[in-house]
């Protein structure tokens, strides 16, 4: 294979890891950009991330997508999502390889005819300025007429903390520290301005709280967005230090050992109900093994994502 190019940033990790991890949290998101009325109820499979383009030198060059997916409810639609700190020129042109290569993957041939459906796609801006669009625009010129199509836009800076709960888009809690950015200077030297910071993520914290104990969220949702709002915090305030400690003082670093006793009772459970409803004996060989080997946030993840568990099948060697 030729050269490989995988585009990958901190903020794209994040982005994807909770998508993975936390699938809950995607159906109040597309309810958001699409105008979906998703119940919950629906059911998400992912795509593989990785498409391999073929280039005109003959090689191939990887590309890999924050996450595409479909949704099966009383229809069945496919979804293609990124993030984006900022804009780029090359955007466009990734939203098009991605969205055909993803089509390409599905398409059917039947007698003279290829039939290829592009998924509903967006975009996620971290940072969005007076001349960010509120929808982008692939047009196609083709023999046949011309076709176009609309890139969704969502501006995470533009939701409120109230918002965000009340429209339950969680998913954009790790990156709200992206609403104070340009203050981080001002909270570095005024510790009176530091503290209404900490005060705002007191209410995140104290928010999580609430949803666990009332079953809305599961202790493995809220420890994962805690601990990706950490994550993002270390980058984006790599040069602030006093912003950094003082958002971990309120949101709590490590994982406390009555957390990750609670999260490996919740996988265990889930695992063998998923196991049960598949009527898998090497999915329960599986979730014994990753208990063996104390990977027991990994067992939630494995019931959820097909190409994540077919891989630590063959890590640990588990045929059918």
């Amino acid at each position: 294979m030729g050269n490989v190019r995988i585009t990958n940033t901190p903020y794209d990790d994040v982005f994807r890891t909770l998508l993975n991890d936390c699938s809950s949290l995607i159906l109040p998101l597309i309810n958001e950009v699409f105008g979906e009325h998703y119940s919950g109820l629906e059911r998400i499979i992912f795509s593989p991330n990785e498409h391999f383009l073929n280039q005109q030198n003959g090689n191939e060059e990887e590309r890999v997508t924050d996450t595409s997916f479909r949704i099966e409810g009383k229809e069945i639609k496919k979804y293609h999502l990124e993030c984006q700190s900022s804009t780029d020129n090359s955007m466009l042109v990734r939203f098009f390889e991605y969205d055909t290569q993803i089509a390409l993957d599905e398409g059917t041939v039947n007698g003279n005819v290829l039939t290829v459906t592009l998924p509903h796609s967006a975009v996620l801006f971290l940072r969005h300025h007076a001349s960010t669009p509120d929808t982008l625009k692939i047009r196609m010129v083709t023999p046949g007429g011309t076709v176009e199509y609309d890139i969704l836009v969502m501006k995470s800076q533009r939701y409120t903390l109230e918002e965000i709960f009340e429209k339950k888009l969680l998913l954009l809690i790790p990156f709200y520290i992206f609403s104070h950015e340009t203050r981080f200077e001002e909270y570095e030297k005024d510790k009176g301005k530091l503290k209404n910071l900490q005060v705002e993520y007191e209410q995140i914290k104290n928010k999580l709280e609430e949803l666990l104990n009332e079953g809305i969220i599961s202790e493995y949702t809220r420890c994962t967005l805690i601990d990706m709002s950490n994550k993002v915090l270390e980058h984006i305030a790599v040069k602030y230090d006093s912003v950094k400690e003082g958002v971990k003082a309120v949101m709590g670093g490590k994982v406390l050992e009555y957390e990750a006793k609670t999260i490996k009772r919740e996988g265990v459970k889930e695992g063998i109900k998923e196991g049960i409803e598949q009527g898998e004996d090497k999915l329960s060989r599986l979730i014994a093994k990753l208990m063996e080997n104390n990977r027991s946030q990994d067992v939630i993840k494995v019931t959820q994502d097909k190409q994540y568990r077919n891989k630590l099948y063959e890590e640990y060697l588990i045929g059918k």
